[in-house]
Order: structure tokens, then C-alpha cells, then sequence
């Protein structure tokens, strides 16, 4: 089973970000599952989502405590201490930050996701984010990840630029 935690702003779009990755791993014919963390709700505060994939049914309903990767959309939360809960030497942390924290022995992979998203024509550094964890995981395609962010945006952008972006993140971390 792969575990993934996303960690965020409220209004960042971890829960996309992680619904999409999930639903692009289901297209794939493999298990999945998706699921928010909620702290306060209002805009800004911290959230965590969640992500599982595996080859058989996922029977787990709790957050994830020892991570296969850990996504950070917001630079200002690699000080908080709950992204480094759980980390080990095979966690790879992936965040929107040029010049990353150390975290022993974890592999940190920095992705300009805020200016990869501006280039791509949006400003969603989640899907810039999930392209580049589809690269670094190896799976799912990235076809399949754009398709699914396409699909969950919805009218909210133009599926073109949604794709592209995903693309940007991908091509980024390959």
C-alpha cells in the first residue's frame, strides 16, 4: 500500500488534490481512497487530506501516520511539526518551496508548483503538485491524473490549462 499526506491551506485544494489522485489511480484499475482532515474550518487554516493506493481493497479508515509521501502545497508549513510526523528514509516530502528544510535521511523533492502553475495559464499549485508526485511515485499516468483533474474542476477552468499544468508538474520531477 502506498500512503500519501497532503498538507495545506484551507482553500488550497489538498482534498482535490487528493480526491483526483485517487480517482486517477481507480481509472488505472488499481484501489484508492481519499479523505480530507479538517481543523478549524476557515480559510487558511491548516488541513491535511489523504490518499491510499493499493493493488487490493483498502480496508483502513484512519489518517496516514508513516507516510510513502508527504506533498506540501504551502511553503510556510514546513516549519509546522506534523509534517515531519512519521517520516522515514523511504517518505519522499514534496513541496512548493525553493530552498527546502532538511528532514533526516528523508528525500525532498522542491517544485516551483506556484510558477509552473502561472505558466501553465492557473493557479492551482494542487495540480502542478499531483503531476509531479505521479512522476515521482511512477504511477498513475499522467494522462490519467490530467483527466481526473479535469474532471473534478469541472467549469471551474479551462480543462486545457488544468491539464497542461498537471503536465508542467510532471515533466518538472521526471
Amino acid at each position: 500500500m502506498i500512503e500519501i499526506r497532503w498538507h495545506a491551506r484551507a482553500g488550497q485544494g489538498a482534498k482535490t488534490a487528493a480526491h483526483l489522485f485517487a480517482l486517477a489511480t481507480l481509472r488505472e484499475g488499481r484501489s484508492a481512497q481519499a479523505f480530507p482532515e479538517y481543523g478549524p474550518e476557515r480559510r487558511g487554516a491548516p488541513v491535511r487530506a489523504y490518499t491510499r493506493i493499493d493493488d487490493r481493497p483498502i480496508r483502513r479508515h484512519d489518517s496516514v501516520t508513516k507516510p510513502d509521501a508527504v506533498v506540501v502545497l504551502d511553503s510556510s508549513l514546513l516549519a509546522d511539526p506534523t509534517v515531519a510526523e512519521g517520516l522515514t528514509p523511504r517518505t519522499v516530502v514534496l513541496a512548493d518551496v525553493e530552498n527546502p528544510p532538511r528532514f533526516d535521511g528523508t528525500r525532498i523533492v522542491s517544485v516551483p508548483a506556484g510558477r509552473l502553475a502561472a505558466g501553465a495559464g492557473t493557479g492551482f499549485v494542487n495540480l502542478v503538485m499531483a503531476g509531479a508526485l505521479a512522476a515521482v511515485l511512477g504511477h498513475p499516468s499522467v494522462e490519467q491524473v490530467g483527466e481526473a483533474a479535469a474532471e473534478a474542476l469541472g467549469g471551474k477552468a479551462d480543462g486545457d490549462a488544468v491539464r497542461k499544468a498537471v503536465e508542467e508538474g510532471f515533466r518538472w520531477a521526471s
